[in-house]
């Protein structure tokens, strides 16, 4: 998240571990050196490229052979990590990687101190495997394993005459030593730190990592007391068996060591105090996966474990204490001096017991439930959460829309203003430096690029500074945006653009306001004409910078040289991975000069005062220069070929270390290579020259004139550690090309900011109140950090003017997590906008729709939202009104308020009949949940019938056992229930009783009904003789058991109806006698015989024992006799009528669990003795020829307890 990073911490510790696998561009030497000498700067890993948001992920056993990793993270040659290692020791303050970081939810960042990029992650597997560079910058492919290297290819004819060219040159003598670790020639991987620039010691733990077991099964410690001229082994010191797995270093004092064993052996951390020396060993009760030093007090650190939780340590790790659990990997901060108002204040992204993500903050010691607080009351997305300097950035996604909100100096937050129809997919902080915010926004019609935008100071609105810039993915699956901000000197940026499929470079010198190609250099090496016209040819040059830290990468500069610049790159029309050379600007990148045709990697000496350029080669001889290339001298520093692995960064020193091996079985060689020679004394006033900084000629940069001091070319004198550049500079009269376009303005080809078609100018005046004034902008700004006065500043600056009256337009009501459902009994948050008018003298009234409103004066009040609970569950009209003396406007919304559902029983007729109508009832619990939707399926359909009420109707016209499933719908919540139905032509059916006994075992429940009536069809089966298939038996709820047989036609005669009408006849005869005759019985078990019954009707009592129902009586015994007559028809047909089926009276003090036949209501009354037809009216009418029974319900509840009502709160 930030430009000018320093991606590697400049105490140099690192992780270094050589391959296994042959590289065919790793070639077996000792590297080839190249010095020259002029005012330059150090390769830059402080002005990183984006390095944007990194996918962490649980990552797999690498593969064998690992390489040299960014901030002590192995690298296999395939570019597999052996494990997220720590960044050992970070930068003063607390920097422990890459600022760049994303507002998403994949993404990495967190962690640093003071906000400054992501904790240094510790795992206990590797990445997934990656392709990445060799050693020394080459671009290699693995070949067959095992192999650590091999010797480099025959060179070409270019390169033979160029190194015969160099035999005769003059050879300088350097002081070098070589130092081999015996014993480690097994060891596979490797840490190096040294403590910086007031010491001499160099500490180094090699490893061997068994990729089967996933972990460290040896390790050695070395420590060198004399910059790496000889190393002593620790191992006796640490304990014999104690194997050690990482290496940290304080970033406040790195005299403070920390080494942490592997956590498969033991989980203990040892201390050290001084530089190494001595260790103190402490055992630990959780894994430390991540550590984060703090930016000022060397004794505090964070720790996050393998478990997701955070704990905290304020004496060096001694003593740890749990902060918090679910911690997002990655996400949580040291506070920033200045703006933080406690040091020990700890920002963090974590999952609360909601289950939903939250930005918290809390003190080290004081961080229980009851201290924490949440300075956004909302939730956020997972892993948005940034911290960098003066800005906090989130991300909440509502109604399918990422929304990006930033707080500045710690103020309430604002949500960011892109253009409106930017509509991003993807957004990343590249830089926060200098009160501004550099951000790259992946738009809806994008893929594999990022438009850059720059904001205000605020951080809150933002305006386009270039489109189409080229992004790629990293080694570990993070983006990366092809931007680089130049060292040394604000507002150069050089970025690459995608234009019509073609990748070209461009450079600003006004942070982003005007691009240009950069102008190819005029000559090659051989001093031939470049024939090269801007804008069809140019120069292209690769902008990221090295995964890992000890080669230079593509691109470098320094601070301490402003306007050095040392790129790779190519001439032509786009840019290539061919034909490339290295190209050096001496002038802030406003002309190029071609230093080198093939890749180098570049480092800088005595604060950039002079170049190392050091290349794989075949010859163990380095060639130095000191008149910008124009003549050479050479330089041996090892007598035999050495594999190099890379190269420890010399920074201000003039002391450099080479690691590597000389043979593929060969222990680790550690050459040390003392430049002090070359530089014969200290630099003095004559050995100095002015510089101008420029843009093409215009001297005004960035609204300043500067002058630099820059040491002469040539000049071998030493700048020493107590050298500061000397910047002469003066401001400019403000010009056009100092201003920028507003928010919602755009710039024309007349050069002139108007406002987009979108935004309304107006519309920024509705945060003031009648009676104050507010600023307006004329539609431009001027580019932050640009020190420009006078001419145009009047012109083009913001007019204070009297705010204007405005009627309310504009209002919208929304929730704050953007759904139209909430829950019965949580909070529900309304956010109400408006688009113009008088924020402060409005008047807002809120009607929530069930009864309750509420009244604001103004808009103060209602800014971070509405809380209401609802008490019932329903569909609500949310009325929001405001209303001011010049009008009033209105917004409504609709809110499902919902009872979360738990469980659904979908009550269905046990059997049907083909061709007619049946009721179908979905039973949800709770019983009031609000407005639900239902989904139905029938059969095999693949389209579902959606309704809103709970009960349908269907005919099913295919036989046979049919499928009836539903899904319930509320709010999040999705529950279903499926049941069969056999549907036939025709069937008969019986109620069944059965003895007392079986009642005092039965529990009620729908298994145990089911298992039942599998039991009773079985003992019919057996006592009679018919099919299964031809019966079924349903067993209702409640007490007395009762049960209802249904006898059902055979499968094969169907179309034969009147002889199969004959056919079930007999069959219910059959039945009939056999229950009549009490042969039906069953076994529930030993001891326990049950009877099965033909139900007989049992009547109401004739006299009522109470006064005055004497005509009641009186009407029942008629009652009796129409009832008689009725079963004397019955039997006479020997037919049941169609829909007619009497119930035993049984009381269920259970809920109904079924249905009526087709003909009755959802809630299937039982039928009373004066519901039956008269007898005569019977006789009149025409018998139906089929032979229909009564349809009844499975009772398959798996609850018969009375359902609830949802529970108000």
């Amino acid at each position: 998240m930030e430009k000018g990073t320093n991606r590697f911490p400049t105490c140099h510790a690192v992780f270094l571990a050589w391959t296994w696998l042959l590289l065919l561009s790793w070639c077996c030497t000792g590297a080839e050196i190249t010095c020259r000498s002029c005012s330059s700067p150090s390769p830059s890993w402080p002005s990183s490229a984006s390095r944007l948001r990194q996918e962490h992920r649980q990552p797999p056993p690498p593969p064998r052979g690992l390489r040299i990793w960014p901030g002590g993270r192995a690298r296999d040659s395939a570019g597999a990590a052996a494990a997220a290692e720590p960044l050992p020791g970070g930068e003063p303050g607390g920097r422990a990687g890459p600022r760049g970081a994303a507002l998403r939810s994949a993404g990495a960042g967190g962690g640093a101190p003071g906000g400054r990029g992501p904790a240094a992650p510790r795992t206990r597997r590797s990445s997934e495997g990656r392709r990445a560079l060799p050693a020394g910058g080459g671009r290699g492919v693995p070949a067959a394993e095992g192999q650590r290297g091999a010797r480099a290819q025959p060179r070409g004819p270019l390169e033979e005459g160029r190194a015969a060219r160099l035999r005769g040159a003059e050879e300088l003598r350097l002081s070098s030593t070589t130092f081999a670790l015996t014993g480690d020639a097994a060891h596979n991987q490797a840490m190096v730190h040294w403590s910086g620039h007031n010491s001499s010691v160099i500490l180094i733990l090699t490893k061997l990592y068994d990729f089967n077991l996933g972990s460290v099964t040896e390790s050695s410690l070395w420590r060198s007391t004399d910059y790496g001229t000889t190393y002593e082994k620790l191992n006796d010191k640490v304990g014999l068996k104690t194997v050690l797995s990482y290496l940290y270093v304080s970033p406040t004092n790195k005299r403070k060591i920390m080494l942490l064993s592997d956590p498969e052996i033991e989980s203990s951390i040892l201390i050290s105090s001084d530089e190494g020396a001595t260790y103190q060993k402490y055992r630990l009760n959780f894994y430390i996966q991540s550590l984060l030093f703090h930016p000022k007090q060397e004794e505090w650190i964070l720790a996050y474990s393998l478990d997701q939780k955070l704990y905290s340590s304020m004496d060096f790790g001694r003593k740890w204490q749990l902060m918090h659990e679910r911690v997002t990997p990655n996400r949580f901060y040291w506070s920033v001096t200045g703006l933080d108002k406690e040091p020990d204040l700890v920002h963090m992204e974590a999952r609360t017991a909601d289950g939903r993500t939250h930005y918290l903050t809390c003190r080290i010691q004081e961080c229980s439930e009851t201290k924490r607080s949440g300075p956004f009351s909302r939730s956020i997305d997972v892993s948005s959460l940034v911290v960098q300097d003066e800005y906090i950035f989130i991300q909440v996604t509502a109604g399918g829309r990422a929304n990006y909100y930033v707080s500045y100096r710690r103020e309430p937050f604002a949500q960011i203003k892109l253009p409106k129809y930017s509509l991003p997919k993807d957004m990343h902080i590249i830089s926060t430096d200098e009160n501004q915010v550099f951000a790259a926004v992946q738009e809806w019609n994008q893929n594999d690029t990022y438009n850059l935008y720059i904001s205000d100071t605020r951080g809150v609105y933002f305006t386009l500074a270039l489109e189409n810039v080229k992004s790629s993915r990293g080694l570990e699956g993070n983006i990366i945006i092809d931007l680089y901000e130049v060292a040394g000197i604000k507002g150069i940026f050089l970025a690459n653009r995608k234009i019509d499929d073609q990748i070209k470079t461009f450079i600003t010198y006004n942070k982003g306001r005007d691009w240009r190609l950069l102008q190819a250099p005029d000559t090659n090496l051989r001093g031939d004409p470049v024939v090269c016209q801007l804008p069809f040819c140019s120069l292209h040059l690769h902008l990221q910078l090295s995964e890992n830290p000890y080669t230079s990468g593509s691109i470098s500069s320094k601070e301490t040289a402003p306007g050095l610049l040392v790129a790779t790159g190519n001439i032509g029309s786009e840019l290539s991975y061919a034909d490339v050379g290295v190209f050096v600007s001496s002038d802030g990148g406003n002309s190029w000069r071609q230093i080198f045709e093939e890749e180098y990697n570049v480092w800088f000496l005595d604060w950039g005062g002079a170049l190392v350029a050091m290349k794989q080669t075949s010859v163990p001889i380095r060639h130095m220069c000191f008149d910008e290339g124009r003549s050479w001298s050479k330089y041996s520093f090892t007598s035999t070929p050495l594999f190099g692995d890379g190269s420890l960064d010399p920074g201000i020193d003039q002391i450099m270390t080479v690691f590597g091996h000389f043979s593929l079985r060969s222990e680790w060689q550690l050459v040390k290579v003392d430049y002090k020679s070359i530089f014969s004394r200290r630099c003095n006033k004559d050995d100095y020259q002015t510089w101008h900084l420029h843009n093409q000629g215009e001297p005004c940069v960035m609204g300043e004139r500067k002058i630099y001091k820059k040491r002469k070319p040539g000049a071998r004198c030493s700048l020493g550690r107590d050298y500061s550049q000397t910047v002469v500079s003066e401001p400019c009269v403000c010009g056009q090309g100092d201003f920028e376009c507003d928010y919602g303005y755009e710039r024309h080809s007349n050069n002139q900011c108007v406002p987009a078609f979108w935004f309304s100018p107006s519309s920024l005046s509705k945060d003031c109140s009648v009676g104050q004034s507010y600023l307006n902008s004329t539609g431009y700004r001027r580019i932050v950090s640009n020190n420009c006065t006078d001419g145009l500043r009047e012109k083009y600056m913001a007019k204070m003017e009297k705010c204007p009256g405005k009627a309310p337009r504009g209002l919208h009501i929304l929730t704050t997590d953007g759904k139209l459902v909430t829950e019965q009994g949580h909070n529900a948050t309304f956010i109400i906008l408006m688009e113009e008018g008088d924020l402060q003298r409005t008047n807002i009234q809120l009607d929530f729709g069930d009864g309750i409103a509420v009244s604001y004066a103004n808009f103060s009040p209602v800014e971070n939202g509405i809380r209401h609970v609802y008490k019932s569950a329903g569909i609500f009209q949310v009325t929001a009104y405001a209303e001011n003396s010049l009008g009033s406007d209105t917004a409504v919304l609709f809110l499902h308020v919902v009872c979360p559902v738990e469980h659904v029983h979908l009550s269905v007729p046990f059997v049907a009949i083909r061709n007619k109508d049946i009721n179908i009832t979905a039973v949800v619990w709770p019983s009031q949940a609000g407005t639900l939707t239902y989904f139905w399926w029938f059969g095999n359909s693949t389209k579902p019938l959606i309704t809103l009420e709970s009960s349908i109707s269907h005919v099913f016209a295919v036989e046979g056992m049919n499928t009836v499933t539903v899904q319930v719908a509320a709010g999040n919540t999705l529950i279903q229930d499926t049941k069969e139905i056999a549907v036939h032509e025709y069937f008969q059916s019986q109620l069944l009783s059965f003895s007392p006994n079986l009642d005092y075992h039965n529990p009620d429940i729908p298994e145990w009904r089911l298992d039942i009536g599998k039991v009773i069809k079985r003992a019919l089966a057996q006592v009679t003789g018919i099919a299964d298939e031809q019966i079924l038996v349903a067993v209702f709820p409640g007490l007395p058991t009762s049960a209802e047989l249904f006898i059902l036609p055979n499968k094969n005669t169907t179309e034969r109806r009147k002889s199969s009408e004959a056919d079930l006849e007999q069959v219910v005869e059959i039945l009939f006698n056999a229950l009549n005759q009490n042969l039906v019985q069953f076994e529930l078990k030993p001891g326990v015989e049950v009877i099965v019954y033909v139900t007989q009707l049992t009547l109401a009592p004739l006299v009522d024992s109470s006064t005055g129902h004497s005509s009641s009586a009186m009407l029942m015994l008629l009652s009796v006799v129409f009832v008689g007559l009725a079963v004397f028809l019955i039997y006479k047909f020997k037919r049941k009528i169609p829909w007619i089926n009497i119930y035993a009276q049984v009381q269920h003090d259970k809920e109904q669990e079924m249905i009526g036949s087709v003909s009755q209501s959802e809630n299937a009354p039982k039928i009373t003795l004066s519901e039956f037809t008269d007898p005569e009216e019977l006789m009149d009418k025409e018998l139906d020829t089929r032979v229909m029974g009564s349809i009844s319900t499975i009772a398959n509840s798996e609850s018969t307890k009375e359902i609830p009502n949802c529970t108000s709160v």
